[in-house]
């Protein structure tokens, strides 16, 4: 096992590692806290020091784009009916569906959310009240990887940590869950000392699995596995930000400098000449409420006003935009088009976030297939069944929004077309044997053969009865019954 001073080294480490400051900064981002909110403005004074300027506009507005295209990838991806694992076996799909439920995929919904804005996020297993083997989502923030090479008893760990509450807003306490293949050691932090076993937890260490008879004795039993599993954005783990951040926060700079300059150049800038008055108090006031203003013969009175580059920025803000959405891969809903929007236009526009969503399919079906595995063991050890791994089989119907004038008329030349085949076998019925029209008119309505030739009376098997039978089966050219 792991000593506390090692687990503090682990931890402390793995929060200053490149990769964690990476997962930090693409988290941060999705919720909307972007490079600007730091943003300060600063000028040289007279002796030449360098300071801040606090009378200045200081807009500073996140835009959300890394927000949208992380939950558009997340929601594409897990669009469908919902049953993503499958098995061609009535039973076992039965059985999986007991598992893979709704709880599940909430889940993995959470895990897809930090696996793409955070590089890589973790699942781990343990057992639920009705005994059967659950999963949850683990902050990948809090996951510290230990490999045996660099543990003191050259073992594999996993560090799992996290804040459990934090009082009077002074105390931080840090619950930690130190993980190997048998059993799991619970500790406890406050603020940044020590780390303790935790006296909280009634069984410390404690196995994987705690069961408890009727009699109220409790047994004891592990994976002998870590039962954390690990998706990854990519074999580097990158972000999704990766890409887009430099795009994010030009976007961000350009629309809040935009912000700015209106804020500042709102009034417009008198230049007087010749004033007639006491004080500037005096012709400050004169301007703004009487509308008029006393200047000597040779005097006069200049508005001046400023140009803002407001066009420029906009066209760089458009352009941003559309860079943004093209190298994150993403759908943009306010593009706009020529208004002929077919289901052609539709499925093109979702050509990049195909491409995206295909690549993490990719890894999905790979951490599924993990996931599957245990549960298949679970179900083998209990039913006393054999399934294997290639019994269950991955599909994801991703959802594309369509064009529903252009869904009625593919369905309209479908039905045309399918009243011309019905009546071309039918035309020949006098030639063909009765079998073989029932299999061409149910192979064209895709019907059940035998269950059709089963529902014909015995006293229906002649040609001209079959046909007459079958006659109000076949739509007109309008689609619907002849």
């Amino acid at each position: 096992m792991l000593k506390p001073n090692e687990i503090k080294h682990f931890i402390e480490d793995d929060r200053t590692s490149q990769k964690k400051k990476m997962a930090e900064q693409g988290l941060k981002y999705y919720e909307g806290e972007h490079k600007i909110m730091g943003s300060r403005i600063f000028y040289v004074d007279a002796d030449g020091n360098l300071k801040e300027d606090t009378l200045r506009s200081n807009v500073r507005i996140s835009h959300p784009f890394f927000t949208e295209l992380v939950d558009q990838e997340v929601q594409y991806m897990l669009s469908g009916d919902g049953k993503f694992i499958k098995s061609d076996n009535p039973d076992l799909q039965k059985r999986l569906d007991l598992y893979f439920n709704d709880c599940f995929w909430a889940e993995v919904y959470e895990m897809l959310t930090g696996c793409i804005s955070k590089g890589f996020d973790y699942m781990y297993a343990y057992r639920t009240a009705n005994g059967r083997i659950g999963f949850q989502h683990a902050d990948s923030m809090g996951v510290v990887e230990v490999q045996a090479k660099d543990a003191d008893d050259n073992e594999e760990h996993v560090i799992y940590w996290y804040i459990d509450r934090i009082e009077k807003g002074k105390r931080t306490v840090k619950r930690i869950q130190v993980w190997d293949k048998k059993e799991t050691y619970y500790y406890v932090q406050i603020n940044d000392g020590g780390i303790v076993e935790d006296e909280q937890e009634p069984l410390n260490p404690r196995p994987h699995i705690v069961t408890e008879n009727e009699k109220g004795e409790r047994f004891g039993s592990s994976f002998n596995f870590i039962p954390f599993f690990r998706l990854d954005n990519g074999s580097k783990q990158f972000s999704g930000l990766k890409p887009i951040k430099d795009l994010i926060d030009d976007y961000d700079l350009m629309a809040c400098s935009l912000s700015n300059n209106l804020q500042d150049f709102a009034d417009a800038i008198y230049v007087v000449s010749g004033f007639q008055g006491a004080n500037l108090d005096e012709m400050i006031q004169n301007i703004k409420v009487k509308k008029h203003l006393g200047v000597a013969p040779d005097g006069g009175l200049d508005i001046k006003t400023v140009d803002i580059p407001y066009e420029a920025r906009k066209e760089k803000l458009e352009l941003d935009e559309k860079n943004i959405y093209r190298f994150g891969m993403g759908f943009n809903s306010a593009q706009l088009g020529d208004g002929n929007i077919t289901n052609v236009v539709i499925k093109s526009r979702y050509a990049l976030l195909d491409l995206k969503c295909n690549k993490l399919e990719i890894r999905l079906k790979g951490f599924l297939r993990k996931i599957a595995g245990v549960v298949l063991d679970e179900i083998n050890a209990n039913d006393h069944t054999d399934y294997q791994s290639e019994d269950v089989y991955f599909g994801f119907q991703r959802e594309v929004i369509t064009n529903a004038q252009d869904n009625a008329q593919i369905d309209l030349i479908t039905a045309q077309k399918q009243g011309q085949q019905l009546s071309n076998v039918l035309s020949v019925a006098n030639t063909l044997d009765e079998e073989t029209i029932i299999q061409e008119i149910c192979a064209i309505l895709d019907i059940d053969y035998e269950e059709i030739k089963n529902k014909l009376a015995a006293g229906e098997k002649d040609t001209e009865s079959v046909q007459k039978t079958l006659e109000g089966m076949v739509p007109d050219d309008k689609g619907g019954a002849g």
